[in-house]
């Protein structure tokens, strides 16, 4: 069973692939995983991949493509895999289209990890973790009960992401929407989008998901 998970930063769908991962046996492929793993094996692959980041440009999407074709032939995605990070545009579903055919590793199910952006951004804007143990909080959500002290360790220094801020936030979820919109009628006339609602518990967006996928086989 191979599946995409579309949804911006802070929806939810790393947490969601791992759990996907443990429960139903398949390999969580990132791309941005996959791409530093290539470059560190020195492969010729990897060799172009780290000269065109050197020199600042994007990866073509021949080069995305042919990592992902390797990837998914690795031994651990035997089972299906969960792509996630890609693809970002029309252009590149057409091409993961071609390689998945050529593969014969169809794609199950696309699911979308539905958001409200102005929820998601408060969601992620007030996030905070201590400095000592790394217990999260949030400003809104989840204060300290004393404040200014950790209720696990009781360090008193914490720390926000820098680009965890309203501004920086909102200007990603922007990019995202303007670059994933196409994806959702392409993959709506293949019949296999599917919607879930990103701002549930973590649980309920598992308990969406499983709904979708069905149990795990044995």
């Amino acid at each position: 069973m191979n599946l995409i998970l579309l949804g911006p930063p802070g929806a939810g769908k790393g947490t969601q692939a791992k759990l996907l991962e443990e429960r139903y046996g398949l390999a969580q492929v990132s791309t941005g995983d996959m791409l530093r793993a290539e470059v560190k094996s020195g492969s010729e692959l990897g060799q172009k991949a780290k000269a065109i980041m050197e020199r600042g440009e994007l990866m073509p999407d021949s080069i995305m493509i042919a990592m992902l074709g390797a990837r998914v032939a690795q031994p651990d995605a035997s089972r299906g895999f969960i792509l996630d990070g890609f693809p970002r545009t029309v252009p590149q579903a057409e091409a993961l289209d071609v390689l998945l055919r050529e593969t014969g590793m169809p794609l199950a199910h696309v699911i979308e990890l539905q958001v409200d952006d102005a929820a998601l951004v408060e969601r992620i804007s007030g996030r905070f973790t201590c400095a000592k143990c790394g217990e999260g909080y949030h400003d809104r959500f989840k204060a300290c009960r004393i404040a200014g002290t950790c209720d696990k360790c009781g360090g008193t220094e914490f720390i926000r992401r820098a680009d965890d801020n309203a501004a920086t936030v909102g200007a990603r979820l922007e990019a995202y929407h303007r670059q994933t919109a196409p994806l959702l009628p392409y993959y709506g006339a293949q019949g296999k989008l599917r919607v879930v609602d990103g701002m549930a518990e973590m649980a309920e967006v598992s308990r969406q998901i499983e709904a979708i996928l069905g149990a795990p086989r044995g």
